[in-house]
């Protein structure tokens, strides 16, 4: 199997590090890799792959099987395309695209060549997210009632000079890129409905165009209620918790560890045995009626809607020197929100927004009706 990579540099750091690992292992033959820049010297390349300046002329040489494509997300498009009309199933990081338009594109491209799309969201590979919707389906926690993620994480000032596009509109932000496993997470627990509605509070802390810390609901056609409460700007790290609520019980996932705790059961404990993306692609090229994709497009519309709703929406709000506060110096410095976990906590438990938690740097959120159906101009209450 021949695979390429586009976008050697930053997050293209691991994708270099895994395919030089399946390449050495036979797995794979890892033939090149296209990047504008100098590409960074760590990891290295195995002997003998070859770098490319852009991704046709990489298309062009090397003939790959599967392309990776981990460029910035207003880049996806056009080069999935190409590399579909060149033959190749795509590996392709997430945010997939950024309209519904451009993911209807792209669909009806891959149903016409007879190709492939896996999406970079690696947690959908996981074996405790199957138990988890394994009980759902089977009745363990009755009637779901909502299903909410919870991520307290901290990005400091390196991590948004690491490239041109971090912390630009539409492009960035913690919900459509770092933490856009829980949106995904989320949705795929709950069903993954058409988003009948979206409200969105957005927060920053820095002069960014995007949001760092944010708290979405969506109220979906055939689902239950999703609310998805995160920010790099917390006071305790938090990995990732995706919590599923019924009339019979609740269940609790850390999607980033696959540790799942379900009713009755003492502590989380964790389902082993993650299915690798790649792979799995790659076992879906060789009998797609037998392995299906693990991260189809497909099931990332609902992903790509409120990626879309998120790019037309207002810069989120600026918070004041009032309720943020500053951790560590220099490029290393991380801007908190005093008391942002418990906010977020008590947003996922009761399914609402800050605003309506009476928070006093909360603003009324952005709301749009009918993603996936109409596409419904922005309204903002």
């Amino acid at each position: 199997m021949r695979v390429a990579l586009v976008g050697g540099n930053g997050h293209g750091r691991w994708h270099r590090r895994r395919l030089a690992a399946a390449h050495a292992s036979g797995t794979i033959a890892f033939v090149g890799v296209a990047e504008p820049r100098p590409l960074d010297p760590d990891p290295p390349l195995p002997a003998g792959v070859p770098v490319f300046p852009d991704h046709g002329s990489l298309l062009a040489a090397t003939r790959p099987d599967i392309l990776v494509i981990c460029t910035p997300p207003a880049t996806h498009l056009p080069i999935a395309l190409d590399a579909v009309a060149a033959g190749c199933d795509l590996l392709l990081e997430k945010p997939p695209v950024l309209t519904l338009a451009e993911h209807a594109r792209l669909a009806a491209t891959l149903s016409a060549a007879g190709r492939a799309c896996q999406v970079g969201f690696q947690a959908l590979g996981s074996p405790a997210l199957d138990r988890l919707r394994a009980a759902v389906a089977s009745g363990d926690l009755g009637t779901v009632t909502g299903v909410a993620a919870v991520a307290a994480w901290q990005r400091d000032d390196a991590y948004y000079a690491r490239a041109p596009w971090a912390g630009r509109r539409a492009v960035d932000g913690a919900l459509v890129n770092p933490l856009g496993h829980a949106v995904m997470e989320c949705l795929a627990l709950a069903g993954g409905g058409a988003v009948a509605r979206l409200e969105v509070e957005r927060y920053r802390t820095r002069p960014i165009e995007v949001d760092d810390t944010a708290v979405l609901r969506l109220t979906l056609h055939d689902g239950p209620p999703v609310v998805v409460a995160v920010t790099l700007a917390g006071e305790e790290f938090v990995a990732g918790e995706v919590t599923v609520s019924g009339t019979r019980g609740r269940a609790t996932l850390e999607y980033p560890t696959d540790r799942l705790r379900l009713p009755g059961d003492p502590a989380p404990r964790e389902v082993p045995g993650r299915v690798d993306l790649l792979a799995n692609l790659a076992a879906h090229r060789a009998n797609p009626a037998g392995v299906p994709l693990r991260a189809p497009l497909a099931a990332t519309a609902g992903f790509t809607a409120v990626v879309e709703a998120i790019g037309r929406a207002p810069l989120p709000v600026a918070l004041g020197e009032d309720v943020v506060a500053d951790i560590g110096t220099g490029p290393a410095r991380v801007r908190s929100i005093r008391g942002v976990n418990e906010v977020l906590r008590r947003a996922a438990g009761d399914l609402a927004l800050p605003s309506e938690l009476g928070v006093p740097w909360a603003r009324l959120p952005y709301t749009e009706n009918d993603l996936q159906t109409t596409g419904t101009p922005a309204r903002q209450k």
